[in-house]
């Protein structure tokens, strides 16, 4: 992994970079549009890179991770790539098939991270893990009363590493945070600055996390931006952290959330600031077994 970026280890025994890039483009845009994106984030040393079969990016994803490693910029043991299974692959031999043909379209033997969604893929997930299709197992959006059905589950093999959700200065989490770190399982936010509040996502009456006083008083203070603030309250908690933009500054910029570290004051402060918004509540959930979420944790 690149030795810019830190990486946390996972609980069973891999290692994660806790900086991702987020790979899903609104139908606005054409998907072809992520090409440049991921390769300016690997030219900046972003080397993780989270993706789904239901964004339709990952033949345009893999390209540009394939033309980097071709030029001698990085190898493929050093890229972090998740995939996940959406809801409409109930059945379990889906589980397996919808991740070859996710490996298939991004041309890779493998991805570092396979998550799933919905309770009912575990064994499946199991197998597509002891077949060498994926390193590591996660889940995403799931809530407590869900993963202690996972972790209580009879005949567990692999406890999945990670949770991915909503998470941010205004969602800050904390009890399920909490509850994932007692269990050794990596919190992963998406979010982390709010969204960028795409229409058919986000509400667009909802608060503006970056224009939040709180974060441009400490961005003055630390000489950051106000999203490389939102960012290090992240990594600071031990979270992993994905973002995702096209803009060229916004990608280099989010490196340097790695050069300062927030005191313990302004932590508690930023604590302070959780108010329960969740931004995305799209109807893209839909068929989730948490879906619309809610804030039991």
């Amino acid at each position: 992994m690149n030795s810019k970026i830190q990486c946390m280890k996972l609980n069973d025994g891999h290692f994660i970079p806790v900086l991702g890039f987020g790979t899903a483009v609104p139908e606005k845009f054409s998907k072809s549009k992520i090409k440049e994106p991921i390769k300016i984030a690997i030219e900046a040393g972003i080397y993780h890179f989270d993706c789904a079969s239901i964004y339709k990016t990952e033949e345009y994803v893999g390209e540009s991770i394939r033309t980097k490693i071709a030029d001698g910029t990085l190898r493929r043991e050093d890229i972090f790539y998740t995939s996940k299974v959406w809801c409409n692959c109930l059945r379990p031999e889906l589980v397996r098939s919808s991740l070859e043909q996710s490996l298939k379209k991004v041309q890779l033997d493998y991805v570092d991270l396979y998550i799933m969604h919905f309770p009912m893929a575990l064994k499946a997930m199991e197998k597509c893990k002891d077949a060498g299709l994926t390193k590591s197992i996660g889940v995403s959006n799931f809530n407590r009363r869900q993963l202690e059905m996972i972790l209580n589950k009879p005949g567990l093999k692999y406890k999945p590493v990670c949770n991915q959700v909503e998470c941010h200065p205004y969602l800050n989490q904390m009890k399920l945070l909490d509850f994932c770190k007692s269990n050794d399982i990596a919190l992963v936010a998406y979010g982390v600055l709010g969204t960028q509040r795409y229409t058919g996502w986000v509400d667009q009456n909802s608060p503006v996390l970056l224009d939040e006083p709180v974060l441009h008083c400490m961005a003055k203070k630390y000489n950051r931006t106000p999203a490389l603030i939102a960012l290090r309250y992240q990594l600071q908690r031990g979270i992993v952290a994905l973002n995702s933009t096209f803009n060229e500054e916004h990608i280099k910029e989010n490196i340097q959330v790695f050069e300062f570290q927030l005191s313990s004051e302004d932590m508690k402060v930023l604590d302070g600031l959780n108010r329960n918004q969740r931004y995305v509540t799209a109807l893209i959930f839909d068929g989730h077994p948490n879906f619309p979420f809610s804030d039991e944790y």
